[in-house]
């Protein structure tokens, strides 16, 4: 049987839209695949990552602030003391472009951690929010005991890799942000004075929303 031009034509045409379709799909499987953030700790054998563990602190209101309280939202956390004059104020300044994106929404949380709580009172605190215009009910800076504060920035929090006990002469400072899921896993490290960091912050934050729909 003899093949015209015009089979061999729509046997080419037919194979592109199938050479298409494979090619979207792969690209599709690879998007799906690129858009899910991994999760810090991940032990295929156990599945059991590790989580931010328990914490009693109080926010620039006054409020006790716990594990209860970031439940079921995804959070991003930080390490300052009021009266730096040095990494701080930089870092706190990425830290309010990523608040400015998601003020309002309800499932975001920010929580920035003083590492001088001797130093940094409820008073204080309050009056540093005000250099961000932040709202008390999203963006809470806490303080409270030392120990636990420095515990958390390097066993929950993993934003330092420094050692020490949280005693007298102990001392974190640190620019990193941790990006916390829902479920208290820890989805990402970010360079608080690196703005191209910041922004990836920002998109992963909407991978993570993604996740919990």
């Amino acid at each position: 049987m003899k093949i015209t031009k015009y089979q061999v034509m729509l046997a080419g045409s037919l194979l592109l839209i199938v050479l298409v379709f494979i090619i979207a799909a792969t690209m599709k499987r690879k998007s799906e695949v690129t858009d899910v953030l991994p999760i810090f700790g991940m032990d295929d054998s156990t599945l059991k990552p590790p989580v931010v563990k328990d914490f009693s602190l109080t926010n620039q209101s006054g409020i006790t602030i716990t594990q209860n309280d970031v439940k079921n939202h995804i959070y991003v956390t930080n390490f300052f003391f009021a009266k730096c004059q040095g990494i701080c104020p930089a870092m706190n300044k990425q830290m309010s472009r990523v608040y400015e994106y998601y003020r309002g929404n309800k499932e975001i949380l920010f929580l920035s951690h003083s590492v001088k709580p001797d130093d940094d009172s409820i008073a204080a605190l309050k009056e540093y929010a005000k250099l961000y215009n932040a709202d008390p009910s999203q963006w809470w800076f806490l303080t409270g005991d030392k120990k636990q504060i420095y515990n958390l920035a390097r066993y929950s929090y993993m934003a330092s890799l420094s050692e020490g006990n949280g005693g007298p002469d102990d001392f974190v400072h640190t620019q990193m942000l941790t990006l916390v899921d829902k479920d208290k896993h820890l989805r990402g490290f970010y360079d608080g004075l690196d703005s191209s960091e910041v922004t990836k912050l920002i998109a992963d934050i909407q991978i993570l929303l993604k996740e919990y729909q």
